[in-house]
This record gives C-alpha cells, sequence and structure tokens, in this order.
C-alpha cells in the first residue's frame, strides 16, 4: 500500500479559496442578519419601536457592502499574482528545473 504525501497548498492559493468562499457565505450571513429583526418582537408589547430596527438595519447594510469591498479587493490581488506567476511560467506550468 502506497502512502499518500500530505497535501501542500501555497499559501496564496489557500488565502484565495478562503476569500472566495467567504465571498460566497457573504449573502446567506447577509440575510439572516437581515431577517433577525422579525425574532425580536417583544411577548406583550402591543406597539413596537421600530427606530432601533431602522438604525441595525443600516448598520448591517454598510457593514455588508463594507465586506464585500473588503473581500472584493483580496479577490482581485490574489487573481493579479495569479495572472502574473501564470504569465511567468507559460501555458504549460514551470519551465523545467523550474519550481
Amino acid at each position: 500500500m502506497r502512502r499518500r504525501s500530505p497535501v501542500f497548498l501555497a499559501r496564496r492559493a489557500y488565502r484565495l479559496r478562503r476569500l472566495r468562499d467567504a465571498a460566497r457565505l457573504l449573502p446567506v450571513a447577509g440575510a439572516f442578519l437581515l431577517l433577525l429583526p422579525i425574532l425580536w418582537e417583544p411577548p406583550e408589547a402591543s406597539d413596537r419601536n421600530t427606530a432601533w430596527d431602522g438604525i441595525y438595519l443600516f448598520a448591517v447594510w454598510g457593514g455588508l457592502i463594507a465586506l464585500a469591498a473588503w473581500l472584493a479587493q483580496g479577490l482581485a490581488a490574489g487573481e493579479d499574482s495569479d495572472e502574473a506567476t501564470d504569465a511567468e511560467n507559460g501555458p504549460d506550468g514551470p519551465r523545467r528545473g523550474e519550481r
């Protein structure tokens, strides 16, 4: 039985994958956070003060925009560095003797 060597990912590729995962998860987390005030209704209150809900919604909205911008910046920088690496290595990968 052959022993498998441990899988090694370059740090840049690993971080780029995690950023992509975070970008895919952002809409789901955002939907959850935006629907959360529905659960906040006090049990015995007849009229509800929606001012705090509005403040919360705008804060979450602004936070989601900021987080999406940060993720987009990281993803764009990662793609640029991958393109530069591909250009150096050529279409067939690294040249013989280079790794």
